[in-house]
């Protein structure tokens, strides 16, 4: 793995550790309330200070964390799960199955992504924000997917599987994922970047993670008519080092994966 890979997870791992680990260290739970401290500047008892209400800001950036990477994974997750299977089967069978596929792809293309999940997310609650916004984040994926496909499916080994009898979803998971394996890895880390940053987004616009839960984006809005920064600029700088690390992560994986690349 090259070495913006290596710092990708290093940096990653880190932030996981912190977002799953920190609670059990910290003195307050993210929904608890000190009646005592309003508004409150860093120091010992609160180590990032409070919120106008008199939540630990500590503690809630860690839970907006918790948060922003489940959905940031799991859209990942399903969005490259998509374009794996649209992108290969179409690329494999061709004909009006892939004409079909690619239409659907071009049609969801066509609707205003963000515009669809602020309408369908909040009735659901977070568990829907991250199959809504893999939903919109498969069709370009799948489009590469599918020309890498048809390049692989012309190949010897691949050949010879068909014209001995092998069923078409063994020649596909043998013979042709391994194939584009790293395009997908790269495709993976792309997508949890950019559904970190719209569950941002989402959340900053009221949109996504509703209350009493928070997310990062709830956070940073929230600090926008503080007097302080501190409420806020915790919620952005980590919003910012976890896209950063699965971005540096995914190129990693992409350069050590990419046989054309030759794991540089």
């Amino acid at each position: 793995m090259t070495r913006r890979g290596a710092a990708g997870s290093v940096l990653l791992a880190a932030v996981v550790a912190l977002a799953f680990a920190g609670p059990l260290v910290s003195p307050w739970s993210w929904d608890e309330t000190d009646f005592t401290a309003f508004g409150q500047g860093p120091s010992g008892r609160h180590w990032l200070g409070t919120t106008q209400s008199g939540r630990d800001v500590f503690a809630l950036t860690l839970r907006g964390a918790q948060k922003s990477l489940v959905i940031g994974l799991l859209a990942a997750l399903l969005s490259s799960g998509l374009a794996a299977v649209a992108g290969t089967v179409a690329g494999f069978a061709g004909g009006p199955l892939d004409r079909a596929l690619m239409w659907g792809a071009d049609l969801l293309l066509v609707l205003p992504p963000l515009l669809v999940v602020a309408v369908l997310a909040p009735g659901g609650g977070w568990p829907l924000l991250a199959p809504l916004l893999a939903a919109f984040m498969w069709m370009l994926p799948a489009r590469a997917v599918r020309a890498s496909t048809l390049s692989v499916r012309e190949r010897g080994h691949v050949l010879a599987a068909r014209f001995l009898g092998v069923p078409a979803p063994r020649v596909l998971v043998r013979h042709v994922l391994p194939q584009v394996a790293s395009l997908l890895v790269a495709d993976a880390s792309l997508a949890a970047g950019a559904a970190i940053a719209a569950e941002g987004g989402l959340s900053f616009l009221g949109l996504g993670v509703r209350p009493p839960d928070v997310s990062l984006g709830a956070l940073i809005a929230d600090g926008r008519g503080a007097a302080a920064t501190w409420p806020s600029g915790a919620a952005a700088g980590l919003l910012a080092l976890i896209v950063l690390a699965v971005n540096l992560l995914g190129d990693g994986l992409r350069d050590a994966l990419d046989p054309l690349r030759g794991g540089r």
